[in-house]
C-alpha cells in the first residue's frame, strides 16, 4: 500500500510542476517601434534629425586619392591607399573603385593613411597635413589647395575607409560594422544587425560615443517614440557602440528554461523510483 502510494505522488509531482511553470500567468511585452504613431488617421510630419559631418580622430584610416588628367603623376600619393591591400592605382576608374570600397571589402582589411596621435596624416609629395577635427570635405579643400603646388587642377577625394560601428546586445546579429558612407542612422545600424530580439529592451537603447579627445559619452534613447528621428543622435558616428538590454521577459525566458529542465529530471527521477519500487 505505502509502496503505491509513493508511486502516484512520484508521478504526479512532474506533471503539476510543468503545469506550474508553463501555464502560469505572464505580462505581454510590447515589442513595436514607434508606438506614438498612429495605426490610421492623418499622420504627423517627423522632423528630420540635424545632420552633421563627423570630424576626423586619431587612429581614423582615411583613403585620399588625388587626380590629375596624367594618373601616373600622383600614383606615389594614391599608393599608400592601396599598400596593405597590394593593389596600385593606374587609372582614374581603379581610384574611383578604390574609394567606393571595393578593394577594402575585398582585402578585409582597411587601407589608406593613418590619422596618427598628433592628429596628421603623412603623404608622399605633400608632407604631413593635419586632419584632426576636421570633416572629410573640409580636409579635402585643405589637401587640393596643398596638392595644386605641385599638380595642375588637381581633384581630390576623402573618405573613411574605417567608419565602423559595434552592435551589441539583444539583436539577431550582433558585431562590427564597417559602414561605406558617413550617413548611417541608429535605425540603419540596428536594421544591419538583423533587428532587435523580442527580449530587446527597445525604450532603453545605449549608445556609447566616444570624442575627439579618446573620452566616452554615454547617451539612452527610446525606440517607442518617433522623436528619436529628430534626436542629435539619430545619426552615427565613427566607432559608435549601440548596446540593447535585455528585458525582463529575457529573464523569465532563461528561468522556463531551467524550469523545465527541472521538470524533466523530475520526470525521469520518478520514473526510476517506480521502476526501483515495482521491481522490489
Amino acid at each position: 500500500m505505502k509502496k503505491s502510494l509513493v508511486c502516484r505522488f512520484c508521478l504526479f509531482v512532474p506533471v503539476i510542476f510543468f503545469i506550474l511553470t508553463n501555464f502560469s500567468c505572464s505580462s505581454t511585452k510590447k515589442v513595436k517601434y514607434f508606438q506614438d504613431i498612429p495605426d490610421s488617421g492623418k499622420l504627423k510630419t517627423i522632423a528630420n534629425a540635424n545632420y552633421i559631418e563627423p570630424k576626423i580622430q586619431t587612429d581614423d584610416i582615411l583613403t585620399i586619392i588625388v587626380q590629375v588628367l596624367d594618373p601616373s603623376a600622383t600614383q606615389m600619393v594614391n599608393a599608400g591607399n592601396t599598400s596593405v591591400a597590394g593593389i596600385s592605382i593606374t587609372s582614374s576608374s581603379a581610384a574611383l573603385s578604390l574609394a567606393a570600397g571595393g578593394a577594402s571589402q575585398a582585402s578585409g582589411i582597411p587601407y589608406g593613411y593613418l590619422v596618427d596621435k598628433d592628429g596628421n596624416v603623412n603623404l608622399p609629395v605633400l608632407g604631413k597635413i593635419k586632419a584632426l577635427g576636421y570633416t572629410t570635405s573640409e580636409l579635402r579643400d585643405i589637401i587640393a589647395e596643398s596638392a595644386g603646388k605641385f599638380y595642375k587642377n588637381p581633384s581630390v577625394i576623402v573618405r573613411f575607409s574605417n567608419f565602423k560601428i559595434s552592435v551589441m546586445g539583444e539583436v539577431n546579429k550582433p558585431g562590427q560594422y564597417v559602414v561605406p558612407n558617413e550617413k548611417i542612422s541608429v535605425l540603419d545600424a540596428i536594421a544591419m544587425a538583423g533587428d532587435m530580439t523580442i527580449f530587446g529592451k527597445r525604450d532603453n537603447v545605449l549608445l556609447i560615443r566616444e570624442n575627439i579627445d579618446g573620452t566616452k559619452t554615454p547617451y539612452r534613447f527610446n525606440l517607442k517614440k518617433s522623436s528619436i528621428i529628430s534626436s542629435p543622435y539619430y545619426y552615427l558616428r565613427q566607432n559608435d557602440v549601440i548596446y540593447v538590454e535585455p528585458n525582463s521577459a529575457k529573464a523569465a525566458a532563461t528561468d522556463a528554461v531551467q524550469a523545465r529542465n527541472y521538470s524533466i529530471a523530475a520526470a525521469l527521477l520518478s520514473i526510476l523510483v517506480i521502476y526501483l519500487t515495482r521491481t522490489k
